[in-house]
């Protein structure tokens, strides 16, 4: 799966990169944060139309994080009612049937930048009810250069004035090689030559970009600090590899 991920890139920076029309950097958000978790505000980056004869372009969008499904009631407040699990992440081979996903993957795709994703391993004392049951790792591209995610956005629009929300969630497919020893999934990384086919609002849903086994050859992982497991916590630090703790004396 796909909890917690940092992401530093200025989301103008990242639309001059990636050509695309930047439409974050005007509401103000888009903020770096090395400790991205659910419900916060990330930039992603879309293909939409301007005017339904030109062809489609890239934009970069904020959105929350955490798919709210058109059809989500209102709750007393006005705000979506999402009481149920939160919608962060979406198995690849459900997105086509399952009814949260599957309307946004006929022309809702997107894409999540990020520097890299977390992880926690399950330590083998766990089962014994230790303290530091799971061990954080960062996943990341050796070069230091920005992931991109192939992600679902949807749209829900509240009753009243109030603007609509724009909700997206992370696509997660069977990790492999060294990553499949910290965690069973593990985020669908798409390669810049398939942007294009996963963005398009007019072309259907590509089956084979969500079943082929990604390529992890430039990845690496580091163990990090368990300054991770708070989101409270925010900053270059969490990124630092983990010091070795000084072994434990019990006093007799």
């Amino acid at each position: 799966m796909c909890g917690r991920f940092a992401v530093t890139t200025d989301p103008a920076l990242l639309a001059e990169k990636i050509t695309a029309i930047d439409e974050a950097t005007a509401t103000g958000g888009g903020q770096p944060s090395y400790n991205v978790a659910p419900t916060d505000t990330i930039a992603t980056v879309v293909s939409r139309h301007s005017d339904p004869a030109d062809e489609s372009s890239r934009r970069v969008r904020l959105m929350r994080w955490g798919l709210v499904p058109p059809w989500t009631k209102a709750g007393s407040d006005g705000a979506p009612d999402t009481k149920g699990p939160l919608l962060i992440n979406a198995r690849a081979d459900r997105v086509a049937t399952s009814p949260a996903f599957r309307n946004s993957a006929k022309n809702k795709r997107c894409l999540v930048p990020m520097d890299g994703w977390y992880e926690w391993r399950v330590n083998p004392d766990a089962a014994l009810g230790r303290q530091n049951a799971k061990t954080p790792f960062f996943m990341h591209r050796s070069d230091g250069a920005p992931l991109f995610m192939a992600g679902l956005w949807s749209v829900w629009k509240p009753n009243g004035s109030a603007p609509p929300l724009l909700s997206c969630t992370v696509i997660t497919t069977d990790a492999v090689g060294e990553l499949a020893e910290i965690h069973d999934r593990m985020p669908l990384m798409l390669a810049e030559e398939d942007w294009d086919d996963w963005l398009s609002p007019d072309a259907p849903l590509d089956p084979e970009l969500l079943a082929r086994p990604p390529d992890v050859h430039d990845i690496a992982l580091r163990q990090v600090s368990t300054l991770v497991n708070s989101v409270r916590n925010d900053g270059p630090e969490l990124l630092e590899p983990a010091t070795p703790q000084p072994e434990q004396i019990r006093l007799l």
